[in-house]
């Protein structure tokens, strides 16, 4: 199953080295979960499905552009610029190599 899985598994790998660690990390994801559950329990009963929908997709879009736009975005330009300037070198993402 693991040999199998390979590919998914070390796929990180094609990116700069800079970004394995946040992209092996799923504190993000947790801690996106843990903001919507607290707005959640805020509310504790939501009159219908839709209420629901909107106070996630609400959450969803504040972190959306809290790491796209805000001070600490969670893939710096810097990085982000190295990671266009390889992808540019070499269109072929399975070739990249860790700077």
């Amino acid at each position: 199953m693991l040999r199998d899985a390979e590919p998914d598994l070390t796929s990180f790998a094609a990116f700069p080295a800079e970004h394995w660690k946040k992209i092996w990390s799923n504190n993000p994801t947790e801690r996106v979960n843990t903001e919507i559950k607290r707005r959640a329990h805020v509310v504790q009963v939501f009159p219908n499905r839709d209420s629901v929908t909107r106070l996630v997709g609400a959450v969803l879009l504040e972190q959306h552009q809290e790491w796209q736009y805000g001070e600490r975005r969670y893939l710096s330009d810097i990085s982000m610029r190295h990671l266009t300037n390889l992808l540019h070198q070499d269109p072929e993402p399975a070739t990249l190599t860790a700077a």
